[in-house]
């Protein structure tokens, strides 16, 4: 099973915050770092970077903004092997706000876009590495990209100087074939750039397409403690390190900070398999309505949910 080249990003607190605003209390996120160091983790994402003034702090919580300072309350200088890793969004960031490496304990930035906005990713990609950075693409939705546009996307990538390139499956509608068609699509247009894998769990699929990946040879695998994530959430880390059996991976720290804070945020925070994501993944749709469905009184009501988003989709 052992491969020198992959390696495993935790993204409980950026996709998790999905959830709760990022709302997240400084011991959280520190158990979650240590956790992430002790078992061996290449990278954690503590959250998004964004401009303050695309989002307001009193809505938002500290992992929505990735302030310097706040970081450094929660790592130090970090001085471990577990790399730190931010998220950006297009639009939501400014060049000015993004520091030298030298002066940040961040070392790698995951530029999230559209396939509408690859050139303005792959602007900002060597934004950041020009300042010193590590960064992804990570292209959202490929399943609602038509092949005309992962063309021209996949093109436009090979020809930059971004070494690590994403397949997201945004709405958990992929299944394993889908995964394998991409991959190989990716592999060829891609020629010596790593490929990774972020997947959610609308289908129960999240677990089985990352393996799928590894098998087709993505490097970078996405995972959460206990699959926490928006909606359905995300490839359960727990899951993926066991089935690795990598020794440089430890399983007990990961069991560890489950037991003690993420178990518990499941009486606040309903992620996981519900009926209504599984309905929104099914259909290939993003999971807001299944998400707003969820925050209301009628949650378990699945058959209303059901026929209220396929008469929205005029197939009922």
């Amino acid at each position: 099973m052992f491969r020198k080249e992959l390696k495993i990003l935790d993204c409980t607190v950026r996709d998790g915050g999905l959830m709760n605003k990022w709302q997240f209390s400084k011991d959280f996120v520190k158990a979650i770092y240590t956790s992430c160091v002790d078992a061996g983790i290449d990278y954690m994402e503590i959250g998004y970077i964004s401009s303050e003034d695309q989002f307001s702090r009193d809505v938002y919580g500290p992992w929505k903004f990735c302030a310097e300072d706040e970081l450094r309350e929660i790592v130090g200088d970090n001085n471990t092997n577990t790399k730190l890793s931010v998220m950006a969004d297009i639009g939501r960031i400014k060049f000015d706000d993004i520091r030298p490496k030298s002066e940040s304990v961040i070392d790698l930035f995951r530029v999230a876009c559209y396939d509408h906005q690859i050139d303005k990713a792959i602007e900002l990609a060597h934004h950041v590495m020009d300042k010193g950075y590590e960064a992804t693409i990570n292209l959202m939705a490929v399943s609602k990209v038509t092949e005309r546009s992962l063309n021209e996307v996949l093109d436009d990538v090979a020809k930059s100087r971004v070494g690590t390139f994403y397949l997201v499956d945004s709405f958990g509608s992929l299944y394993s074939e889908d995964i394998h068609n991409l991959m190989t699509k990716y592999k060829e247009a891609l020629p010596g750039k790593t490929i990774g894998f972020h997947g959610h769990n609308n289908q129960q699929l999240a677990y089985a397409n990352t393996i799928e990946c590894i098998i087709d040879g993505a490097n970078m695998l996405d995972a959460t403690m206990l699959g926490i994530g928006r909606g359905a959430g995300n490839c359960p880390m727990e899951l993926l390190i066991s089935f690795l059996k990598n020794p440089k991976y430890k399983l007990r720290p990961i069991l560890k900070v489950i037991q003690e804070q993420v178990k518990p945020l499941q009486k606040q925070i309903d992620w996981g398999y519900f009926m209504p994501y599984l309905i929104s993944g099914s259909m290939n749709e993003h999971p807001r309505s299944a998400m707003a469905w969820m925050d209301s009184e009628k949650k378990d009501d699945y058959v209303a949910f059901y026929d209220e988003f396929m008469h929205e989709k005029g197939m009922l």
